[in-house]
């Protein structure tokens, strides 16, 4: 019913903004990764939106990308999950880091989200599973040649390694290394 928005930034109240479209001010539920790139108050601002009508309330959630929406309309289908769950999602994890888990069935990943408990992970691996893929190209899951650097990139990761500094260290690899030796090298090259 209501797929963007268009006007001036009035409040900042994480997560929710307030936008003025021609008097009018719609509340609006964002996620952080949204909310931190929003201009300073008083500047224009444009959101795709996503309206849900429920018994008891009239929610409105926003989003910088259309990219954004797409994956918060595909979370909110998985049994369990509801809209302010998906925006801890997003809040928690950039989409590339959830289609990268998702891929690769890392339920670690996802319960260290707030709120997200070990089933609810589960479930979300089983439903996302090949649904979220096309959402993002160049992923360090597509990155992922063979069941070494997997684990390559699980270990890296166990480590404390960001998702980027991992996924780049795995680029500099022979592409037939094993596991305990690209380890070694990959280590070498985020050391320096």
């Amino acid at each position: 019913m209501i797929g963007k928005l268009t006007g001036s930034l009035l409040e900042k109240n994480p997560p929710q903004v307030l936008v003025d479209c021609h008097g009018v001010g719609y509340e609006v539920q964002v996620p952080m990764s949204t909310f931190y790139n929003l201009p300073a108050l008083g500047e224009p601002v444009s959101l795709l939106t996503h309206f849900i009508v429920r018994e008891d309330a009239q929610l409105l959630y926003g989003f910088a990308t259309a990219q954004e929406r797409q994956t918060f309309r595909e979370l909110i289908k998985v049994s369990g999950i509801g809209p302010r769950m998906a925006l801890s999602l997003l809040s928690g994890m950039t989409i590339e880091d959830l289609v990268q888990a998702i891929a690769l069935q890392e339920v670690g990943r996802l319960v260290k989200v707030p709120g997200i408990g070990k089933k609810t992970a589960e479930r979300l691996l089983l439903e996302l599973k090949g649904k979220l893929g096309d959402a993002v190209v160049g992923t360090a899951a597509a990155q992922v040649k063979n069941d070494a650097q997997s684990d390559i990139l699980q270990a890296l990761l166990a480590l404390g390694y960001s998702d980027k500094e991992a996924a780049a260290s795995l680029k500099a690899l022979p592409a037939d290394v094993g596991v305990s030796e690209g380890i070694k090298l990959a280590l070498k090259a985020l050391a320096k």
